[in-house]
């Protein structure tokens, strides 16, 4: 590596969850993963990718070397990313990353642990950020977030949230580039749930397409109508994120665009809050909105 290059160290961990937010990530367009794992993706800047159980070539203890090795000699550099909720429930068991002195090490541990040496921490996807599905009733493994997690550990390495299920890859890869630019995002940069207001400041209501069948009271009644789908369960009235600005695989589509509702993946709860999914919800109608 060009010594006049920054190395940013990145340790992935993978808890309970599908590998989905892996997959949505390296199937970036614009960079590409290529870009994002062997580039510069800032003019002086690389992200070395250390550890990623589903992708690097290493097995074993030489692949725990490399958590080891990251936490005692880039302590406060490094930064960590966990996908996945984190196993809590009898100390963690449900889910171990390695084993030390032929013990399993579990997931909840190395998230403490990692977590608490790290820069900053990058919870990727719902499940990190909230539980997700993982934590949905009745959670008998005792699921939770990643900022759930360390608060009740008194952690304080800085957290952001980047959910949805999956996430969108703009939105991983942006905020890492911004990271490497400006440095971890000012309080004011983060919402209430410390999601970056850049991806997540608006609601999905606030820019769908649909929302003039919205103001002129046309709802669908049937999947595949014209019309709002408020009454078919969307919930983008509730949903913080800029999916119909952003749109989904490389600009093609997304959820709504394909005459789906809105599911509310991004949001904290999910999925049982938002459930059932087709289902209208009356209590979380938008001013206005009074049929």
């Amino acid at each position: 590596m060009n010594k006049n290059v920054d190395e940013y160290p990145v340790i992935w961990l993978q808890g309970a969850g599908c590998t989905g937010c892996s997959v949505s990530v390296l199937n970036s367009v614009s960079p590409t993963i290529k870009n994002v794992l062997i580039d510069e993706v800032i003019p002086g800047k690389h992200v070395n990718l250390r550890f990623h159980p589903t992708i690097m070539a290493g097995a074993g203890e030489l692949a725990i070397e490399v958590l080891r090795d990251t936490q005692e000699h880039r302590k406060g550099e490094y930064i960590l990313i966990v996908e996945g909720a984190v196993p809590t429930a009898e100390d963690g068991v449900y889910a171990v990353v390695g084993e030390e002195d032929g013990k399993p090490v579990t997931l909840l541990s190395r998230v403490l642990s990692l977590g608490a040496n790290a820069m900053a921490v990058i919870a990727l996807g719902t499940c990190a950020a909230f539980g997700g599905i993982p934590s949905g009733s009745p959670n008998p493994t005792g699921c939770r977030g990643v900022m759930d997690t360390f608060e009740t550990h008194n952690i304080s390495t800085p957290v952001i949230n980047i959910p949805g299920c999956p996430p969108h890859p703009d939105w991983f890869v942006g905020t890492v580039a911004s990271i490497l630019i400006g440095g971890l995002p000012e309080p004011e940069e983060l919402d209430e749930f410390g999601r970056p207001k850049l991806f997540f400041g608006s609601l999905i209501h606030e820019n769908c397409p649909r929302r003039a069948y919205y103001d002129e009271r046309k709802f669908a009644k049937k999947l595949g109508e014209p019309g709002c789908l408020y009454d078919l369960g969307c919930k983008g009235s509730v949903t913080y994120a800029d999916c119909p600005l952003r749109l989904w695989n490389g600009g093609v589509n997304w959820c709504i665009g394909n005459n789906s509702p809105c599911i509310g993946c991004c949001e904290p709860g999910f999925p049982d809050v938002v459930s059932p999914f087709y289902a209208k919800m009356e209590e979380y109608l938008p001013q206005g909105g009074e049929k």
